[in-house]
């Protein structure tokens, strides 16, 4: 779901791991894990590890199995997948949560929470007579792709196709004259939690207008505009041609046009755009952090969190080219580490941190400047 804004190639078995990926399928209907079963079964490199009818079940075989991926249903008798999914994530011991399920569709309310409590991505379900090569080549590719992140022993895929990261250098306080004007955030699949972690974190007190693009579906933005709200405690407007940022407020992309800035005068004004971006992204955060660089140069700031591809590569180096400062979610912490690990290894993190720590440390620097009250 995350990432169909992208336009990538998808990959094939060739680059597969030697050890397969490991999978637990945890949906209520026979027929629906019979289904999935047979689809994973035709590719060597997925393993079916064990089937469960009901989340008290799953749980169980997590004590004896260890698996990188749980395929979740929703809706199911009993405990549902959304009461069940933090008890999941902790059993699973590192295993990625994929909800594939007919809650899951556009807009929905359940999405956006499960992805909120911590899922990795989620796929809508569909019927058991609708079951499709095209959904199945979908969820094979989800599943490889998550499982690049899982941490067990296998070759390591670099999604940004660039050299090994150096050593971050240390991010310092501003030097005198430069204050923190906006904070720009680029996140993807596994952005929504990592958007939880980074807020619950971040003092009330930080007041510089905060900028996101998050790669959701424009059906979803404005229930996830609610959610970002309420997990911030600041207002949150989604991101519309004119509006003015405001202090204490956050911007959000909508899902169908990529958030910039504009400066007429002494007013910093939202435009919208459509055009296609670096990343094949819509929305893109490239846009939104190059516009950050233009408008607000040394005193802007980007914080890229988890997501698949190298979304935000470009705009967090204009930025930076203009004197502003990037961060990067670390890997351990990410649930893809796609376009953090690109601006880490271009050299252009100044921090490479999970995204409690990356807030803290943004206290650390900015404290005392203007992006405080």
């Amino acid at each position: 779901m995350l990432d169909a804004v992208h336009s990538e190639t998808r990959g094939s078995s060739s680059g597969a791991a030697a050890t397969p990926i490991r999978v637990l399928i945890v949906d209520d209907s026979v027929v629906a894990r019979a289904v999935l079963a047979r689809l994973l079964a035709d590719h060597h490199d997925i393993q079916v590890m064990g089937q469960a009818g009901s989340a008290p079940a799953a749980l169980k075989l997590l004590e004896d199995k260890q698996v990188d991926i749980i395929l979740l249903d929703i809706e199911m008798p009993g405990v549902n997948g959304l009461v069940a999914l933090p008890d999941l994530i902790r059993v699973g011991r590192g295993a990625r949560v994929l909800i594939v399920s007919s809650a899951a569709g556009d807009g929905a309310e359940a999405t956006i929470t499960a992805l909120r409590q911590g899922a990795a991505d989620t796929m809508l379900k569909p019927s058991a007579a609708q079951f499709t090569s095209r959904f199945a080549d979908e969820l094979v590719d989800r599943l490889r792709r998550l499982a690049r992140s899982t941490g067990k022993p296998k070759p390591r895929i670099v999604e940004a196709n660039i050299p090994a990261a150096p050593r971050p250098a240390p991010l310092s306080a501003p030097p005198s004259g430069r204050r923190l004007e906006c904070l720009g955030i680029g996140s993807s699949t596994g952005g929504v939690h990592a958007l939880g972690r980074f807020f619950g974190a971040l003092p009330k007190s930080f007041t510089a207008p905060i900028l996101v693009t998050q790669h959701l579906p424009a059906p979803f933005m404005p229930y996830f505009a609610d959610q970002l709200a309420e997990m911030s405690g600041r207002p949150t407007r989604l991101g519309a041609p004119g509006l003015q940022p405001q202090r204490g407020e956050i911007l959000l992309a909508p899902g169908d046009a990529h958030m910039t800035l504009m400066r007429t005068g002494p007013v910093v004004h939202v435009r919208l755009e459509r055009k296609r971006s670096a990343s094949g992204c819509l929305p893109s955060v490239d846009p939104m952090l190059a516009s950050i660089g233009r408008v607000y140069g040394p005193n802007g700031m980007a914080v890229i969190l988890s997501g698949m591809g190298k979304d935000g590569l470009v705009g967090a180096g204009e930025l930076s080219e203009a004197g502003g400062i990037v961060l990067a979610q670390d890997e351990a912490s990410s649930v893809v580490w796609g376009m953090p690990g690109a601006v880490t290894n271009a050299g252009l993190a100044r921090a490479v941190l999970p995204p409690d720590q990356l807030a803290l440390r943004i206290v650390e620097s900015c404290e005392g400047d203007a992006a405080w009250k």
